[in-house]
């Protein structure tokens, strides 16, 4: 789930446009099964998230994995011809009893689970998902009201200040 220092992360990218699009309900951190050569890339920062979500699928033994899907790794300049596929999907590390939480919840009527971030924990590259709800039209304009009305309220306190 949440960890408690967040200055031990080093943030690689971000997906802001979750933010606007959805309302979270429940964020967890997932490892990321990665190659070599897609390491060096998250580390540089050329990951994009935008498109991501996560699916769940059958695995050995009748039991669920966790897919991230369309999110796209660009191909590390200096590997060799053996890079991997920019857009091809990644298993995510989950303990059993979220992979089943998420997977039961996400069959729900309009929840999904979405990207929201990835970043450096230590020496390991994490990922932040997110349990989410898809917000309608009237949710985004307020949203964006409210955002609007604080920012003209901090105009106006820097304004009294000088």
């Amino acid at each position: 789930m949440a960890e408690k220092n967040p200055a031990d992360r080093r943030p690689l990218a971000a997906n802001r446009r979750a933010l606007h699009e959805y309302h979270v309900l429940e964020r967890f951190e997932a490892g990321i099964a990665l190659t070599g050569t897609e390491v060096k890339s998250c580390r540089a920062g050329r990951v994009q998230l935008r498109e991501g979500f996560v699916e769940f699928r059958g695995g050995p033994g009748g039991t669920q994995e966790a897919w991230l899907v369309g999110v796209h790794i660009s191909a590390y300049a200096p590997g060799t011809r053996d890079n991997p596929l920019p857009d091809r999907q990644r298993k995510l590390l989950l303990a059993r009893r979220e992979i089943d939480r998420l997977a039961g919840r996400a069959v729900i009527k309009g929840l999904t689970v979405v990207p929201l971030s990835m970043y450096l924990k230590g020496d390991r590259i994490k990922i932040e998902i997110a349990l989410v709800q898809g917000k309608k039209l009237h949710d985004k304009r307020e949203a964006e009201r409210r955002k609007e009305l604080d920012r003209e309220a901090a105009r106006a306190m820097a304004g009294e200040r000088d």
